[in-house]
């Protein structure tokens, strides 16, 4: 892409999905699908910094994944405090920020304590901000916006599009202008829901932890070809 002048998405979400067929086909545990999938990750990273992604948000975990069986969501949260260990470093010497949206409590104190910590010491870097969305349900965190809307004292009638955006988790986030979803699945499954009234949809075939920098960077050629209207009739003058 260098040389090339493109329509830049500001923010990228991903929903990382695969991992559990990319091991199945080679007769692997799922487990190592997951650690597999780190890889990805990296690649993602890399990419959006090289091509001027200023947000990146990660689906790692979903509010639906607790239904799973304990041996994975063992697997799942030991792959997390394992990627705070190894990566941590390597993302704040690299001026990423780390965002962590959804019920963090649920990982249990030290592993919330240890996600605070990560937040805390990446606060001021500003080359990317890294979201990742753990525990993370769109509908959990609409009602979640609600009530602290009704908690703030505000009437109804007070409550517009507007504000109602600073009760959510991605307070002080633009949305998504691309969501890109591995796997050959085509549906967000319940993923920033009110964030992604309009953004683009690229779905690819590609599991997840097959997935590198030339993936991403395809995504975002696809998204510059494309006119976003925001539910405007091409040509129609604004308002």
């Amino acid at each position: 892409m260098e040389g090339v002048s493109l329509t830049i998405p500001r923010h990228v979400a991903i929903i990382m999905d695969g991992n559990g067929r990319w091991a199945a086909a080679r007769g692997l545990p799922r487990a190592v699908g997951h650690r597999e999938g780190i890889k990805a990750v990296r690649q993602s990273i890399e990419a959006a910094m090289d091509i001027g992604v200023k947000f990146l948000t990660l689906f790692a975990f979903s509010s639906e994944n607790w239904q799973r069986p304990q041996s994975e969501i063992a697997d799942l949260t030991g792959l997390l405090r394992q990627y705070l260990r190894s990566e941590l470093n390597e993302l704040h010497e690299n001026g990423v920020r780390l965002k962590i949206i959804g019920e963090r409590g649920r990982f249990g104190p030290n592993l919330a304590a240890d996600l605070a910590a990560a937040e805390a010491r990446t606060a001021g870097n500003e080359k990317l901000t890294l979201i990742m969305a753990l525990s993370y349900g769109g509908r959990a965190d609409i009602v979640a916006a609600a009530r602290r809307a009704v908690a703030s004292g505000l009437k109804p009638e007070e409550i517009t599009e507007q504000n109602f955006c600073s009760w959510l988790a991605t307070d002080g986030i633009p949305d998504p202008d691309l969501l890109i979803r591995t796997s050959g699945e085509e549906r967000i499954s319940n993923f920033l829901l009110w964030q992604t009234a309009y953004t683009e949809l690229y779905f690819t075939d590609v599991l997840w932890p097959d997935f590198c920098a030339k993936d991403f960077s395809d995504a975002v050629l696809e998204f510059a070809r494309r006119e976003r209207r925001f539910g405007a009739r091409p040509g129609a003058e604004p308002g």
